[in-house]
């Protein structure tokens, strides 16, 4: 039967979930136990004794060991549970299975670019070498800004906006290194996305980081079918930051006319590749948002999408989950290698895997990285896992795809967008505020009580799970359908806000010398 003050996830599980705050004393009739103490909204409660020692289950997945003895009706956190490690049976490709494509795919209002690539926005972006540039940048973006200065683009109404996207990189580093590599590969995946009509890109003209060694790895030099839409220019040739900031400010008003000829027409769903984020978690995300969007990505997947689930240390301990969906083995290996190459990379920093959930997931619920990342992979819906891509690489695989990323969601989700993700769709617990320009971010609550509380941030309330006024698949439905009319040009929350130019934030992996 439903419990109205509880949530049980799976018959074998050792806890459930508080719907509401919970005080001693009080009978839970569906688990046969009184609680013992003060259980806040979201925490676990033991259904049964639990040994000192012994393996502790929610979604059927071991999430930690018992630190002590814990006995039925007693709050299960930080304070009797910790990380454990186990054996994972990685069992690849055992776990697969035919996707039910549909005959018609669904169809949004989408830009559809001279050489057929198909964008969800229309902007014109500005784009960095270096740190010293940013300033110059960020000056000249500011020019045409609507809410400074509405006249500058009031004659545009098709282009969403002129954004700098800066970073505090590029130099400092190996000029042959992998931090540099990335850093151009972030930086040409952005140059390449379809959401921008027109890129410049402004250095200091000494930085570590040349604009020719960025155009070379990233065969920009031939970019855009008329060649006008890739534009490079630094600080130290063209006169100073004066003049640099008038020459950015006198380039963006010509490429304006050409950016605001473009037209929306219907094309498929195929072309969104949606970036699956989840900030700000609590102990609903993995009843509530994660698997409502899960459920949106198999119905995406169906219609021909891509969905990139990211975040490598917020999947640790429950990748046997993915490996066994993997197309073939050497799928799932990748996968495998680069879980080894964090906890080597971890192990190296002198940190440990468990070093998240961070200060509110714990507030909020979750205990260890164990639990969190169990319910961060109902993200990823059902559909089987088509491939594996590093940071920043260009997706070119359809259905649920895997991206190497830290766990910060501004990193992570720079990556995707550089991979080529038009839309990202962000879970949270605590209120996360966030956004990804160039691609439109939609920001799914997991309890009502956040809705309600920040309505003015939150897209929809996947709260509505927990109450039981909507099932998951329901939910799942609703969140597909706002991905096509956000991909159609429905502004988010984010959007209306002005989130997603200081959310840029490439990974800066090695040392800085």
């Amino acid at each position: 039967m439903t419990d109205p003050l509880v949530i049980r996830i799976h018959p074998a599980d050792d806890v459930v979930i508080a719907r509401q705050q919970l005080v001693g004393g009080t009978v839970l009739a569906s688990e046969g136990v009184t609680v013992i103490g003060l259980v806040p909204p979201g925490h676990k409660v033991a259904v049964r004794a639990i040994e000192a020692g012994a393996p502790v289950r929610r979604y059927n997945q071991i999430i930690g060991g018992a630190k002590l003895a814990i006995a039925p009706g007693q709050h299960v956190h930080t304070h009797n549970l910790e990380f454990s490690s186990f054996a994972r049976d990685y069992a690849a490709s055992t776990g697969t299975h035919p996707t039910a494509y549909v005959d018609v795919p669904a169809s949004f209002m989408g830009v559809k670019r001279a050489d057929g690539r198909i964008a969800t926005r229309n902007y014109i972006g500005i784009l960095t070498s270096v740190n010293c540039s940013a300033t110059v940048a960020r000056a000249i973006a500011d020019h045409f800004r609507r809410d400074i200065h509405p006249e500058a683009l009031a004659k545009y109404g098709g282009v969403d906006g002129v954004i700098a996207l800066t970073h505090g990189g590029g130099c400092a580093t190996d000029s042959a290194g992998e931090p540099l590599q990335v850093l151009r590969r972030t930086l040409g995946g952005y140059a390449k996305h379809p959401n921008f009509a027109s890129i410049l890109v402004v250095g200091l003209g000494c930085e570590t980081n040349q604009i020719s060694g960025l155009m070379e790895q990233e065969s920009l030099g031939s970019f855009g079918p008329t060649g006008t839409q890739f534009h490079t220019f630094n600080i130290q040739e063209t006169g100073g930051t004066r003049k640099t900031v008038a020459h950015g400010i006198e380039l963006v008003q010509w490429l304006l006319e050409a950016a605001n000829r473009v037209t929306r027409e219907p094309v498929s769903a195929a072309h969104i590749t949606v970036g699956l984020q989840c900030g700000g978690s609590d102990g609903y995300s993995g009843i509530s948002a994660n698997p409502a969007l899960g459920a949106a990505v198999d119905r995406l997947v169906r219609h021909g999408g891509t969905a990139i689930l990211s975040e490598t240390p917020e999947i640790y301990g429950g990748e046997h989950l993915l490996t066994r969906r993997a197309v073939t083995p050497a799928v799932a290996a990748k996968l495998i290698a680069r879980i080894k190459w964090w906890e080597q990379y971890t192990a190296r920093n002198d940190q440990e895997m468990d070093n998240n959930p961070s200060a509110g997931n714990k507030a909020g619920g979750l205990t260890t990285i164990l639990e969190k990342s169990l319910g961060a992979i109902a993200k990823s819906g059902t559909t089987n896992l088509t491939d594996v891509f590093e940071y920043a690489q260009p997706v070119t695989t359809k259905g649920l795809v895997f991206m190497d990323t830290p766990g910060y969601d501004p990193v992570s989700a720079t990556g995707q967008v550089a991979g080529g993700a038009n839309l990202i769709c962000f879970t949270t617990g605590r209120g996360s505020a966030y956004g990804c320009a160039p691609s439109p971010s939609l920001k799914l609550s997991t309890n009502t009580a956040l809705w309600v509380k920040q309505e003015d941030d939150i897209d929809i309330n996947c709260g509505e799970v927990i109450d039981g006024s909507a099932s998951i698949d329901e939910m799942g439905e609703r969140i597909f359908q706002l991905m096509l009319r956000t991909a159609s040009g429905e502004k988010t929350k984010s959007e209306v806000h002005g989130y997603g130019q200081n959310e840029f934030v490439p990974w800066a992996l090695g040392a800085v010398m």
